[in-house]
């Protein structure tokens, strides 16, 4: 359940600096939570991801639930804050910031495009395809539509921390300003063999870590994808772990009819079932990443030497290293003025008893 019994707002120390941290999805708060731990000397305030303008539209209308908008990504991410007792600004409204540290650029929020940025990758980047093509070279469609294939091409943040120089190249193969990149690794990826440690209760089976294609708009064929994976199991017990975007209730039915005795899952730790499988098999997902990390036979969209070649470097201090980024661009002086805007605390009030669900009223204590 989440608190509403303490204000949404801390007090804050007028003198210091001020960052706010976009969460969304758990993997991009609990990195944003690791990188503000290594900042102890500023202000941190946390929002969950948001919107304005036709999205923010698209959001009421419960259009967006399968996406960092919706309801779940939400929900989820302030029992997170909550939780851990993590000082809450909803939307950004009621501070003048220092710096914005987000992990996505798909939609930048208004009220954030005159202040410094960093963004930080969150993972593995989607595949390309023809609406990646248009929106690199015609701009015509929004970057959302082409999901995180687009990662960076917004080009409105001072750095952008990445996973490996592998990836730094696909970015700049991309179009990416090669000054804005700095190769940092990232937070929950750089120490996989953590994983190892684990207390989950089985081992030696076929895992498959299943996606969300079909949720955000893309084609997938899971009929084919579970055959396969029944084939490359050879008789090893088969464990499935959902995604936790996907409609669960259609993957659980199809799962038992083409893939019979197998164990599902929809919550629990997918970096610790890796650690335990023999063979692990995904189609796009950032755990492949992990599985390579520790020596897994991997089975993906992806080709081994791509993998080998893209996969986030492990240096045990990836959020300190993003810190150091942090504090070389929000320390840095003044060259062009930046556009000021104006608080808008009061408004911001009077707008969420109308415009806001009432969960989020709920949520930060309004």
């Amino acid at each position: 359940m989440l608190s509403v019994d303490s204000p949404p707002f801390s007090p804050v120390n007028a003198e210091r600096k001020k960052i706010l941290f976009i969460c969304g999805s758990l993997n991009q708060t609990t990195q944003m939570h690791q990188i503000a731990k290594e900042l102890p000397e500023y202000d941190h305030h946390y929002t969950p991801f948001y919107c304005d303008g036709f999205l923010e539209m698209i959001r009421k209308a419960g259009l967006a639930e399968f996406t960092v908008l919706g309801g779940t990504f939400f929900r989820r991410t302030m029992e997170y804050l909550n939780r851990h007792k993590l000082t809450i600004d909803y939307r950004g409204e009621n501070f003048e910031y220092d710096l914005v540290v987000r992990c996505a650029d798909l939609i930048i929020p208004k009220n954030t495009r005159g202040v410094r940025s960093i963004l930080v990758q969150e993972g593995m980047t989607d595949p390309k395809n023809i609406r990646f093509y248009l929106i690199k070279n015609f701009g015509i469609l929004p970057r959302w539509l082409a999901s995180t294939a687009t990662m960076g091409l917004s080009q409105l943040y001072d750095k952008f921390c990445v996973a490996s120089d592998g990836y730094k190249d696909h970015f700049i193969y991309n179009g990416i300003s090669p000054e804005k990149l700095v190769v940092t690794g990232i937070p929950n990826f750089d120490n996989c063999d953590r994983f190892n440690n684990n207390t989950f209760p089985y081992n030696g089976y076929a895992l498959v870590c299943t996606s969300d294609m079909r949720e955000t708009y893309r084609f997938e064929n899971r009929l084919k994808f579970i055959t396969r994976a029944v084939e490359l199991a050879a008789g090893r017990q088969l464990i499935f772990k959902l995604h936790p975007n996907e409609n669960h209730v259609r993957a659980r039915a199809e799962i038992a009819q083409h893939a019979p005795g197998s164990l599902v899952f929809d919550s629990g730790s997918a970096e610790e079932m890796i650690a335990n499988c023999d063979i692990f098999i995904t189609r796009y997902s950032s755990t492949v990443f992990v599985a390579a990390a520790l020596g897994k036979e991997v089975y993906s969209d992806l080709d081994g030497n791509e993998i080998k070649k893209l996969a986030p470097i492990q240096n045990h201090n990836s959020a300190r290293n993003i810190a150091a980024v942090c504090r070389q661009v929000i320390d840095a002086p003044v060259s062009v003025p930046r556009r000021k805007r104006r608080l808008r605390k009061e408004v911001f009030k009077s707008w969420t008893k109308s415009a806001i669900l009432p969960e989020r009223k709920k949520a930060i204590g309004l």
